[in-house]
């Protein structure tokens, strides 16, 4: 993984690549996904993370893996941490095995 690079959002896809190619509304994937509007347009604004039960309604209606969602999500969790920790990180001294 390019560490440089900030990996996508799972909002950020579903806003510029599902949304547009099934042509729904916001407000109309949100009711097939059981989901209010407002937390799905949390997601879509990269506001907040895809959770696991998202994951999974998001897999079922796409035809995806609840992992692929997940996936991208922990990639931007991880380089978020690693950027926010990374003098913490250097200060820990690795144990021998």
């Amino acid at each position: 993984m390019n560490t440089q690079r900030m990996p996508t959002h799972p909002g950020a896809v579903l806003r510029e690549d599902i949304l547009p190619a099934m042509k729904l509304s916001v407000t109309e994937l949100a009711r097939r996904l059981r989901m209010s509007r407002q937390s799905l347009h949390r997601i879509l604004a990269e506001e907040q993370p895809v959770t696991p039960a998202t994951a999974l309604k998001l897999g079922r209606l796409l035809n995806t893996s609840p992992e692929m969602w997940l996936n991208m999500q922990r990639n931007l969790d991880l380089w978020e941490q690693r950027r926010k920790l990374a003098g913490e990180l250097q200060d820990i001294e690795p144990v021998a095995a």
